[in-house]
């Protein structure tokens, strides 16, 4: 089921890139994403091709605290959300008993307050971006959901390290941390080992757009999907798409499309 709610992770999800165990966290509420997020999740989920998967996510919803679930939908949460969980009410679902794990007790907390992003203090969050005793060395061998953890909550060094990440839910929430600066996501643009998912994301946020240097390399990045970056060189200068017209390392379609540019500029 859509939920209404958009994000990356989201749209991942509906789109079935998600893998078994990374569903099965989100099932469990154990993604270290914001609430309304994760229910939004928790909804998709109850519709997963894989039953077990189904049950748990269901599950999990069901021993939600209601207060908190009506909190979070009394905002602005997407017309969706509220429908599945009006028709919850009115038609309670009996969900399936699942296998108890250790983790299942602390998802049922974190799915309520959203990995305890709103009580964590601001003392706190410095000293973890200073160091968080993760050994970067380290960082790739850890689990996914802690890794998720670092990609939004670590520090400047993680981030670079796990934009990278060959788990691309676990790059592209590199892209969702409060810390993330426009320094940063320009670096990310300029990276050649960066997955498409990641340029498709900076290529099409508005806010980052804005900025000049972003635009640049995006545009000039070798893996960003031609549709993006031919769409974007009509924000370059003159000067920078006759760069672009004789650059070997884009897309061949890319090249022919500034000199077209070219071309019409002087006639």
């Amino acid at each position: 089921m859509d939920p209404g709610y958009r994000s990356p992770l989201v749209d991942l999800f509906l789109k079935g890139g998600a893998t078994r165990d990374v569903r099965l966290l989100a099932a469990r509420g154990l993604l270290p994403r914001p609430a309304q997020e994760q229910i939004a999740l928790l909804v998709v989920l109850v519709d997963d091709a894989d039953p077990d998967i189904a049950a748990i996510a269901d599950a999990t919803i069901s021993r939600l605290p209601q207060e908190a679930v009506q909190e979070l939908l009394a905002g602005d949460a997407p017309a969706e959300l509220r429908a599945f969980f009006a028709d919850r009410v009115a038609h309670p679902a009996v969900a399936a008993p699942t296998p108890s794990t250790p983790g299942d007790a602390q998802g049922q907390s974190e799915a309520a307050d959203g990995q305890g992003n709103d009580k964590t203090g601001e003392g706190d969050e410095e000293s973890a971006e200073e160091d968080d005793g993760t050994d970067p060395r380290l960082v790739s061998t850890l689990p996914i959901a802690a890794r998720l953890k670092l990609a939004t909550k670590g520090t400047r060094e993680q981030r670079a390290q796990l934009i990278r990440d060959s788990n691309r839910i676990v790059a592209t929430a590199v892209l969702t941390g409060p810390k993330l600066t426009e320094s940063e996501v320009e670096a990310f643009a300029k990276m050649g080992n960066v997955s498409e998912d990641v340029l498709r994301i900076i290529g099409t946020n508005r806010a980052w757009l804005k900025n000049y240097a972003i635009i640049h390399a995006v545009t000039r990045n070798p893996k960003t999907p031609p549709a993006i970056s031919m769409q974007l060189m009509h924000r370059l200068t003159e000067k920078d798409i006759k760069m672009l017209s004789t650059d070997r390392n884009v897309p061949e379609a890319l090249r022919m499309a500034a000199r077209r540019v070219l071309t019409k500029a002087l006639k």
